[in-house]
């Protein structure tokens, strides 16, 4: 029979090895991890438009409301509805019977107011050397004198009475006081229509150019204004901002306009500031009253620095940072000021300088001053997008 110890002594033997080994296991370093990988963006400065996107309404460069001046029927409407029309061109006629009727009655008391002041001057001519020689007395001189002044008295009168009929009578044919596009006729022939009524019986619209009006937060303008003074911001018209349009359909408008001005007063209840621009309309494509957005170029930051959004971090007071890739690629934080937005970047005015290596991919990963391996993105995001301010 076979004895059983040889069989312990190997089994033995075979867990003291594995003994040994799992206390070198454990007594070994475990390796380092490698470098996290991010992605940056090499920052430069570079000119940038500047742009600021308001919704906006579409307003009447000049708006006329006809009304008559005179009382009477209309007798004609001389315009065709929906039409253009000029300056001076007539558009109704009131029945002028009675305006006529009154001017040729003022007339005539011209002419009689005339006719008694030759009276008197004739009169005052023959007392002149009788008075002088005292064949008439004093006081029919004075008489005659008086009579004549009343004449001349009588005739001015009756020479306003007659512009004043001519004057009602002109008003019995009403015209387009603006040229413009005039819309449907309110009073049809044969109504009566009053002086100074308060309903228009037309309307009259000048469409080309046209006004768009925008509200612009008052804290937005004062900053414009301090970067325009302090040399921030250039413009190729010093004069006026460039501003673009976008239909309500979407499609952009042919033509750019130019800012004209801005409210003196602030909306307290908005705080904002109404800014017109105007816009020339020459295929009256825009009519009052349209919905549209408005894209104002403020101007052009001759210097400006701007990195991705998701490169930058604010923390619970608002203070702005971000990740650099720095010497022996390093993660260092760097506070920076940005204030403004330009389609997906933050333009940098303080924090950055030229050739700063800003991470933009895989910052949650990575912790100041660990090491990285960074990993050069595609293009430089300022060059590759020029957008709008919001």
């Amino acid at each position: 029979m076979t004895s059983p110890r040889p069989h312990r002594a190997t089994l033995l033997a075979a867990c003291a090895a594995l003994a040994l080994a799992g206390c070198d296991r454990k007594s070994a370093t475990p390796p380092a991890p490698p470098p996290q990988m991010v992605t940056f963006v090499t920052v430069t400065s570079h000119p940038a438009p500047i742009h600021t996107e308001l919704p906006g309404r579409t307003e009447a460069y000049e708006i006329a409301q006809v009304r008559p001046q005179v009382s009477g029927v209309l007798q004609k409407r001389l315009f065709t509805q929906g039409a253009d029309v000029t300056v001076g061109q007539q558009l109704y006629q009131i029945d002028p019977a009675m305006y006529q009727a009154a001017y040729d009655a003022d007339k005539a008391a011209v002419l009689h107011a005339q006719a008694a002041l030759l009276t008197a001057q004739a009169k005052m001519r023959r007392y002149g050397p009788l008075a002088a020689a005292h064949a008439v007395s004093q006081q029919d001189y004075d008489d005659a004198l008086a009579a004549e002044r009343e004449a001349e008295a009588d005739v001015a009168q009756a020479k306003a009475n007659l512009e004043g009929a001519a004057t009602n009578l002109s008003y019995t044919r009403v015209y387009a006081p603006i040229a413009g596009r005039i819309g449907r006729s309110i009073s049809t022939v044969g109504a009566l229509v009053t002086a100074n009524q308060t309903q228009n019986i037309a309307t009259i619209t000048r469409l080309d150019p046209i006004y768009v009006d925008v509200n612009l937060p008052s804290s937005a303008l004062i900053r414009l204004q301090q970067e325009l003074a302090a040399g921030q911001l250039q413009r190729a018209d010093a004069n006026a901002a460039t501003v673009g349009l976008t239909l309500e359909d979407g499609s952009p408008y042919p033509v750019a306009g130019k800012l004209e001005f801005a409210e003196v007063n602030v909306d307290e209840s908005t705080a904002t500031v109404v800014v017109r621009a105007i816009f020339a309309n020459p295929d009256h494509l825009l009519l009052p009253g349209m919905f549209v957005h408005a894209e104002i170029l403020e101007g052009t930051d001759p210097h400006a620095i701007l990195v991705p959004q998701q490169a930058l971090v604010r923390d619970v007071h608002g203070q702005a940072s971000v990740m650099l890739v720095g010497a022996d690629n390093k993660v260092v934080v760097r506070q920076v000021k940005a204030d403004r937005a330009v389609g997906s970047n933050w333009i940098v005015n303080q924090g950055l300088n030229d050739g700063d290596r800003v991470i933009v991919t895989g910052l949650q990963k990575v912790r100041p001053g660990a090491v990285v391996k960074p990993v050069e993105a595609a293009a430089d995001p300022g060059q590759a997008d020029q957008g709008r301010a919001g």
